[in-house]
């Protein structure tokens, strides 16, 4: 797996407001089914060091490191069932986790 952190999550800004965003955009179906296929991706590929990041713009997926989240912005990302929702184009995300 190819490790790489050249994304600065540091210069986002935390917000409350993107995952309401992205169930308007594609729906709570597919909305829902795309943080499903992240937590697959944490469960077939991650690592209790990792967990999945959603990107905002494309449904695309990917794994980011626990350690670089909090230290990068400050958020507490060492639980289960966490996903990152990343906006690359406007620098914003928003953590959820599974209840």
């Amino acid at each position: 797996m190819n490790y790489s952190s050249s994304f600065n999550l540091s210069n986002c800004k935390v917000v409350n407001y993107l995952w309401p965003q992205f169930v308007e955009r594609i729906g709570i179906d597919k909305a829902k089914r795309a943080v499903e296929q992240a937590f697959d991706l944490q469960r077939m590929n991650g690592n209790c060091e990792t967990f999945p990041v959603l990107l905002f713009e494309t449904c695309g997926l990917a794994l980011v490191s626990n350690e670089l989240v909090s230290l990068q912005t400050g958020l507490p990302c060492n639980r289960n069932g966490i996903v990152l929702i990343l906006s690359i184009r406007d620098n914003l995300i928003q953590l959820l986790c599974e209840v």
